[in-house]
């Protein structure tokens, strides 16, 4: 549990400071911008690893079970996953999909957390989806306030193509190697 928190702490924490301007041109004023962005990777991937590390470590303990999820959320949650997938890289690809969903890559962060909830009731679960999906609607709204441009429409659809197909093998990684590997559950099979 508290390799999974601290990897919480890590990686929301780095992302609710560069929500804050003020804070975020502070720290970069102090170490220069290329330190602040090598620092902020580090501690985002430490993060992300500590997390999902922890989290298999809590779930293999045995954690506290709040509800079982019937059968076919699973099934649901594969479906999403597939959306979310897509959605995180049409954030880095101009597309009509990026331009349509404004910010994709919290989009998919929302998507992840909620189909995740919605197939694991136990404690470590709601805990990490919960917390992931509380920073994502916290960080949507500080974008909005930020008022930050928006996506441009391109002319052709080869980046609609892209993200698709990449959100296709992004999705397959996450399935057959991330989560299997790196989490300790396997999704498929």
């Amino acid at each position: 549990m508290a390799m999974m928190l601290l990897g919480l702490v890590l990686f929301l924490g780095v992302h609710v400071v560069s929500s804050l301007p003020g804070l975020r041109a502070g720290l970069i004023a102090q170490v220069g911008e290329g330190p602040y962005k090598g620092f902020y990777s580090l501690l985002a991937a430490s993060g992300v690893l500590l997390t999902a590390y922890g989290y298999g470590l809590w779930r293999a303990a045995g954690p506290a079970v709040l509800w079982t999820p019937p059968l076919a959320m699973r099934h649901v949650t594969m479906g999403l996953m597939l959306l979310a997938a897509i959605a995180l890289v049409a954030a880095y690809v101009p597309s009509h999909i990026k331009a349509k969903l404004k910010h994709p890559m919290l989009v998919g962060v929302k998507i992840w957390a909620l189909a995740h909830l919605l197939s694991n009731g136990d404690v470590a679960s709601v805990v990490l989806f919960g917390a992931v999906l509380a920073w994502a609607v916290y960080d949507r709204i500080s974008v909005k306030r930020r008022q930050l441009p928006l996506p441009v429409v391109p002319q052709g659809w080869t980046g609609d193509v892209g993200a698709v197909v990449g959100g296709i093998v992004l999705y397959l990684v996450l399935a057959f190697v991330f989560h299997p590997l790196v989490v300790g559950v396997p999704v498929m099979g």
